[in-house]
């Protein structure tokens, strides 16, 4: 089965994803697939609960930024400043809600690349709020979950919509 996007109220994007403890040919086949559906869609990052599976793998690329292409295999934020910044943000798999959310300016985030390697990444501006949201997918907590909840009910007849949508 091809993964392909899929958009609030599937169930996936509510699950906690399980860890890859293998990093095998349908690991690799996953990460080559996200990132075509990524680029597809126009986004920045894409975790891989977002394609209906539930595992700990992100991908992102804001190299038109100035930032990294990175792909993380069960990545973990170690640690977040105290400084807090707002950004507007969106999510593929929310298309047509965008909204600031408050987040950490800087986070040290632990993960594993496609090659088998650890690696750490001290991020700070969109580097560190891709990572923390992308992060989030693999938790079950999508952005419009940090809104206040006059805010989400003002979202909740284009949610009803979303929840229509089929996979992409």
């Amino acid at each position: 089965m091809t993964p392909s996007l899929v958009f609030y109220g599937n169930e996936t994007l509510k699950s906690i994803a399980e860890e890859i403890i293998n990093i095998d040919q349908d690991v690799i086949r996953l990460i080559d697939a996200m990132y075509k559906i990524m680029y597809r869609a126009k986004g920045i990052g894409l975790a891989a609960p977002q394609v209906d599976v539930g595992k700990r793998l992100i991908i992102l690329d804001i190299e038109d930024s100035g930032g990294p292409s990175l792909t993380l295999i069960n990545p973990v934020i170690k640690e977040s400043s105290d400084m807090l910044e707002p950004y507007e943000e969106g999510c593929l798999s929310v298309p047509g809600v965008n909204a600031d959310i408050i987040r950490p300016s800087e986070v040290l985030v632990t993960g594993i690349t496609p090659e088998g390697n650890e690696t750490e990444i001290e991020a700070r501006g969109l580097l560190a709020r891709v990572l923390q949201h992308e992060i989030d997918h693999l938790n079950g907590i999508l952005f419009i979950d940090y809104l206040e909840s006059y805010e989400r009910n003002e979202l909740r007849p284009h949610l009803k919509k979303l929840k229509k949508l089929k996979a992409m």
